[in-house]
């Protein structure tokens, strides 16, 4: 029996289409918001949209730097600061927006955050690899 020397490869979760899901809920929600409320509502339906998505996308780029058991700690160490970043930006970027350009309609831009917030419910299926059995 010959033992392979080499180290199996992992790979980094494929986020992509859990992030073009969000981006996707975030624009159905701004073109429901355009037809429903007007512009006003579909600018507060992005901006709602956004300060959930842009955190999520720096969690995603952030977490998954290290792979493999000898670097488990430097694997606990990125979680921490990507989840810290995450909550610092949604703080700032709520701040931005309602410093900035508050939301003429608080129901769509907190209607879009919640509902993109939600799409992570489908990470686990969006996430999940092709089974090869």
């Amino acid at each position: 029996m010959i033992q392979n020397s080499l180290p199996a490869q992992l790979k980094r979760p494929r986020f992509s289409r859990l992030l073009l899901a969000q981006a996707t809920s975030v624009l159905v929600i701004v073109v429901l918001a355009g037809v429903l409320g007007g512009r006003g509502a579909a600018l507060s339906a992005l901006l709602g949209g956004l300060v959930c998505w842009l955190p999520n996308a720096y969690f995603a780029w952030r977490a998954f730097r290290y792979q493999g058991a000898r670097l488990a700690s430097d694997i606990v160490k990125s979680f921490y600061r990507a989840e810290a970043g995450k909550f610092g930006l949604t703080a700032a970027l709520f701040t931005l927006v309602f410093v900035t350009v508050p939301p003429s309609n608080p129901a769509f831009f907190f209607g879009a955050y919640v509902a993109t917030l939600f799409t992570q419910w489908l990470g686990p299926w969006l996430l999940r690899g092709p089974s090869h059995t």
